[in-house]
């Protein structure tokens, strides 16, 4: 039985990457493909949603789309941009709002007898975010849907199925937006819901073993929740044709690669470790400029891994732990790079090698759902995500193995402290930690989880080319302070800071002061992204 799918056509919305998680946590299939990619012939395709976009649609560079390659075929949902652009090009009037309508609404009437919004709740909460109005809509169409300000909050087709909202039911803030997905992508597109993680997993262990047959692939580990959950997924598919490489560069956390070598030999998985921190260092003494810092650990990965690589005679394969936000980010809606990303984009010409990227249309949670699937051990599934370059973009200055010892030291205080402190969650708070796939029993509407668990990612920070006076035992002590970083995100792209207990920062302040020689002072970072990016450096 073929893979049921959305398409999604990107217009350039911010949260296109959030419609396509909202239809997944339905257990259906999506794709993102640009505004201007459709897959004419793809007979898998039961549904199409149009997105949002930061243009007019009367600005001369809008993206448009030919509507007839699905309207009237398949059922069709536009939201906000995609709502104005249907209106527009079908016959109805899209103009200026005389204020920018942008914030909470309520939608003051309902036609519920329509599919769209079958289970709403009069008064129901959207969120609106626009400059332009749908003022008439084209003939055959009808509203379904107001607000106070907007007459056309939603409107449908009376012979054809299209439907159309301004507001985004992708967002947090429309209270009822799920269930509107729900009522498009189940009742009206007629989805199997058929998409999980166990099915994941049998159907690409299938893929995967006609793909390869009975060729080598190299894969390079760098002990995050991606790269292993493919390993772990390629393992079950090929076993002992697969060869892993993890490089320690000497900038991982504390006992980080004996630790996840443990962890990979648990799993059955061949690796090699390779450590070449002298290397590294050597090449980063002096470096203080952190785009540097991070083109010589990149030039000396690729060096490394490939010098390994080379020894693995007889493989064909270079395995990846590309995940779809990756694809996604790496290229905008008109095929141009916009943000280049360490697991996208060409091979080295040298190695010779095909690309295998099993994990590729997942999301960040559904890659964690899939290594629970496999059994994989809930402390690696569960890892915050880590820079490339390691601490080195977490040390302020150049980069000595003293200043990565202190950093690591405090480091591994604050993390076992965020693990081991446990937090009551309930509401929003609670659905989200649950929909991230963290195990947790809810009992009264509560859930308990660790600190760790609720924060998306956290890090210690060493501002080595600061120094401030404390005092230490009666004596003056001249020495280092170290920031903690953490912050609540759902996939990076913006991130607050965490509002961590007092009684927590002020038990792991003064466990890091007592016990780090070369720390007398711990600050907390309460910046958020943007302006703030979540690493310093």
């Amino acid at each position: 039985m073929q893979q049921q799918k959305i398409i999604i056509l990107d217009f350039g919305s911010q949260t296109t990457q959030l419609i396509g998680r909202r239809v997944r946590e339905l257990d259906t299939f999506c794709e993102i493909v640009p505004y201007n990619k459709f897959p004419k012939d793809d007979p898998t395709v039961i549904g199409v949603i149009l997105s949002g976009s930061p243009y007019s649609v009367h600005d001369p560079e809008a993206f448009t789309v030919d509507l007839s390659q699905f309207v009237g075929r398949i059922p069709v949902l536009g939201i906000c941009y995609g709502a104005q652009f249907i209106s527009h090009t079908l016959g109805g009037k899209v103009e200026k709002a005389d204020s920018r309508e942008y914030g909470r609404a309520n939608l003051v009437t309902i036609d519920h007898s329509n599919a769209l919004f079958k289970g709403f709740e009069p008064n129901s909460q959207v969120w609106m975010s626009h400059g332009d109005t749908i003022t008439a809509i084209p003939q055959g169409f009808k509203a379904i849907a107001s607000t106070a300000n907007v007459t056309y909050a939603a409107y449908a087709s009376a012979t054809q199925p299209v439907w159309a909202v301004q507001f985004h039911p992708e967002v947090y803030h429309t209270l009822q937006g799920t269930q509107l997905l729900r009522n498009f992508v189940v009742d009206i597109c007629h989805s199997r819901q058929d998409w999980s993680a166990d099915s994941f997993v049998e159907s690409t262990v299938a893929e995967l073993k006609a793909q390869l047959g009975d060729d080598k692939v190299i894969l390079g580990l760098s002990g995050g929740v991606d790269s292993s959950v493919a390993a772990v997924l390629l393992n079950r598919a090929i076993g002992s044709n697969l060869t892993c490489i993890f490089v320690d560069h000497g900038m991982l956390r504390k006992n980080e690669f004996r630790d996840v070598m443990h962890d990979y030999e648990c799993l059955g998985l061949n690796v090699i470790g390779v450590d070449a921190s002298e290397k590294f260092f050597a090449d980063l003494a002096g470096v203080s400029d952190p785009e540097q810092k991070r083109k010589i650990i990149g030039r000396d990965f690729v060096e490394v891994f490939n010098a390994e690589a080379k020894k693995q005679t007889g493989a064909k394969w270079l395995a990846q732990g590309t995940i779809y936000p990756d694809r996604i980010e790496s290229l905008n809606i008109t095929g141009k790079v916009i943000k280049s990303h360490h697991n996208v984009g060409g091979l080295p010409e040298e190695m010779h090698l095909q690309l295998c990227e099993p994990l590729k249309w997942l999301f960040k949670d559904e890659v964690r759902r899939v290594g629970r699937s496999l059994g994989m051990p809930e402390h690696l599934i569960t890892r915050h995500p880590f820079p490339g370059p390691g601490l080195a973009v977490r040390i302020l200055g150049d980069i000595t193995p003293e200043k990565v010892r202190i950093l690591q030291d405090a480091d591994d205080i604050y993390i076992r402290g965020l693990r081991a402190y446990k937090v009551k969650l309930s509401g929003e708070e609670a659905r989200r930690v649950l929909a991230a796939g963290v195990p947790a029993d809810m009992h009264d509407g509560e859930i308990e989880v660790s600190l760790y668990d609720q924060i998306w990612q956290a890090g210690t920070i060493l501002l080595s080319t600061v120094r401030s006076v404390g005092v230490m035992g009666d004596e003056r002590t001249y020495e280092h302070p170290v920031a903690l970083r953490a912050v609540t995100s759902t996939d990076a792209m913006t991130a607050d800071w965490a509002h961590l207990p007092y009684d927590f920062m002020a038990k792991v302040s003064n466990e890091i002061i007592n016990k780090v020689k070369g720390v007398n002072r711990v600050c907390y970072d309460i910046s958020s992204k943007p302006p703030a990016t979540i690493e310093w450096e």
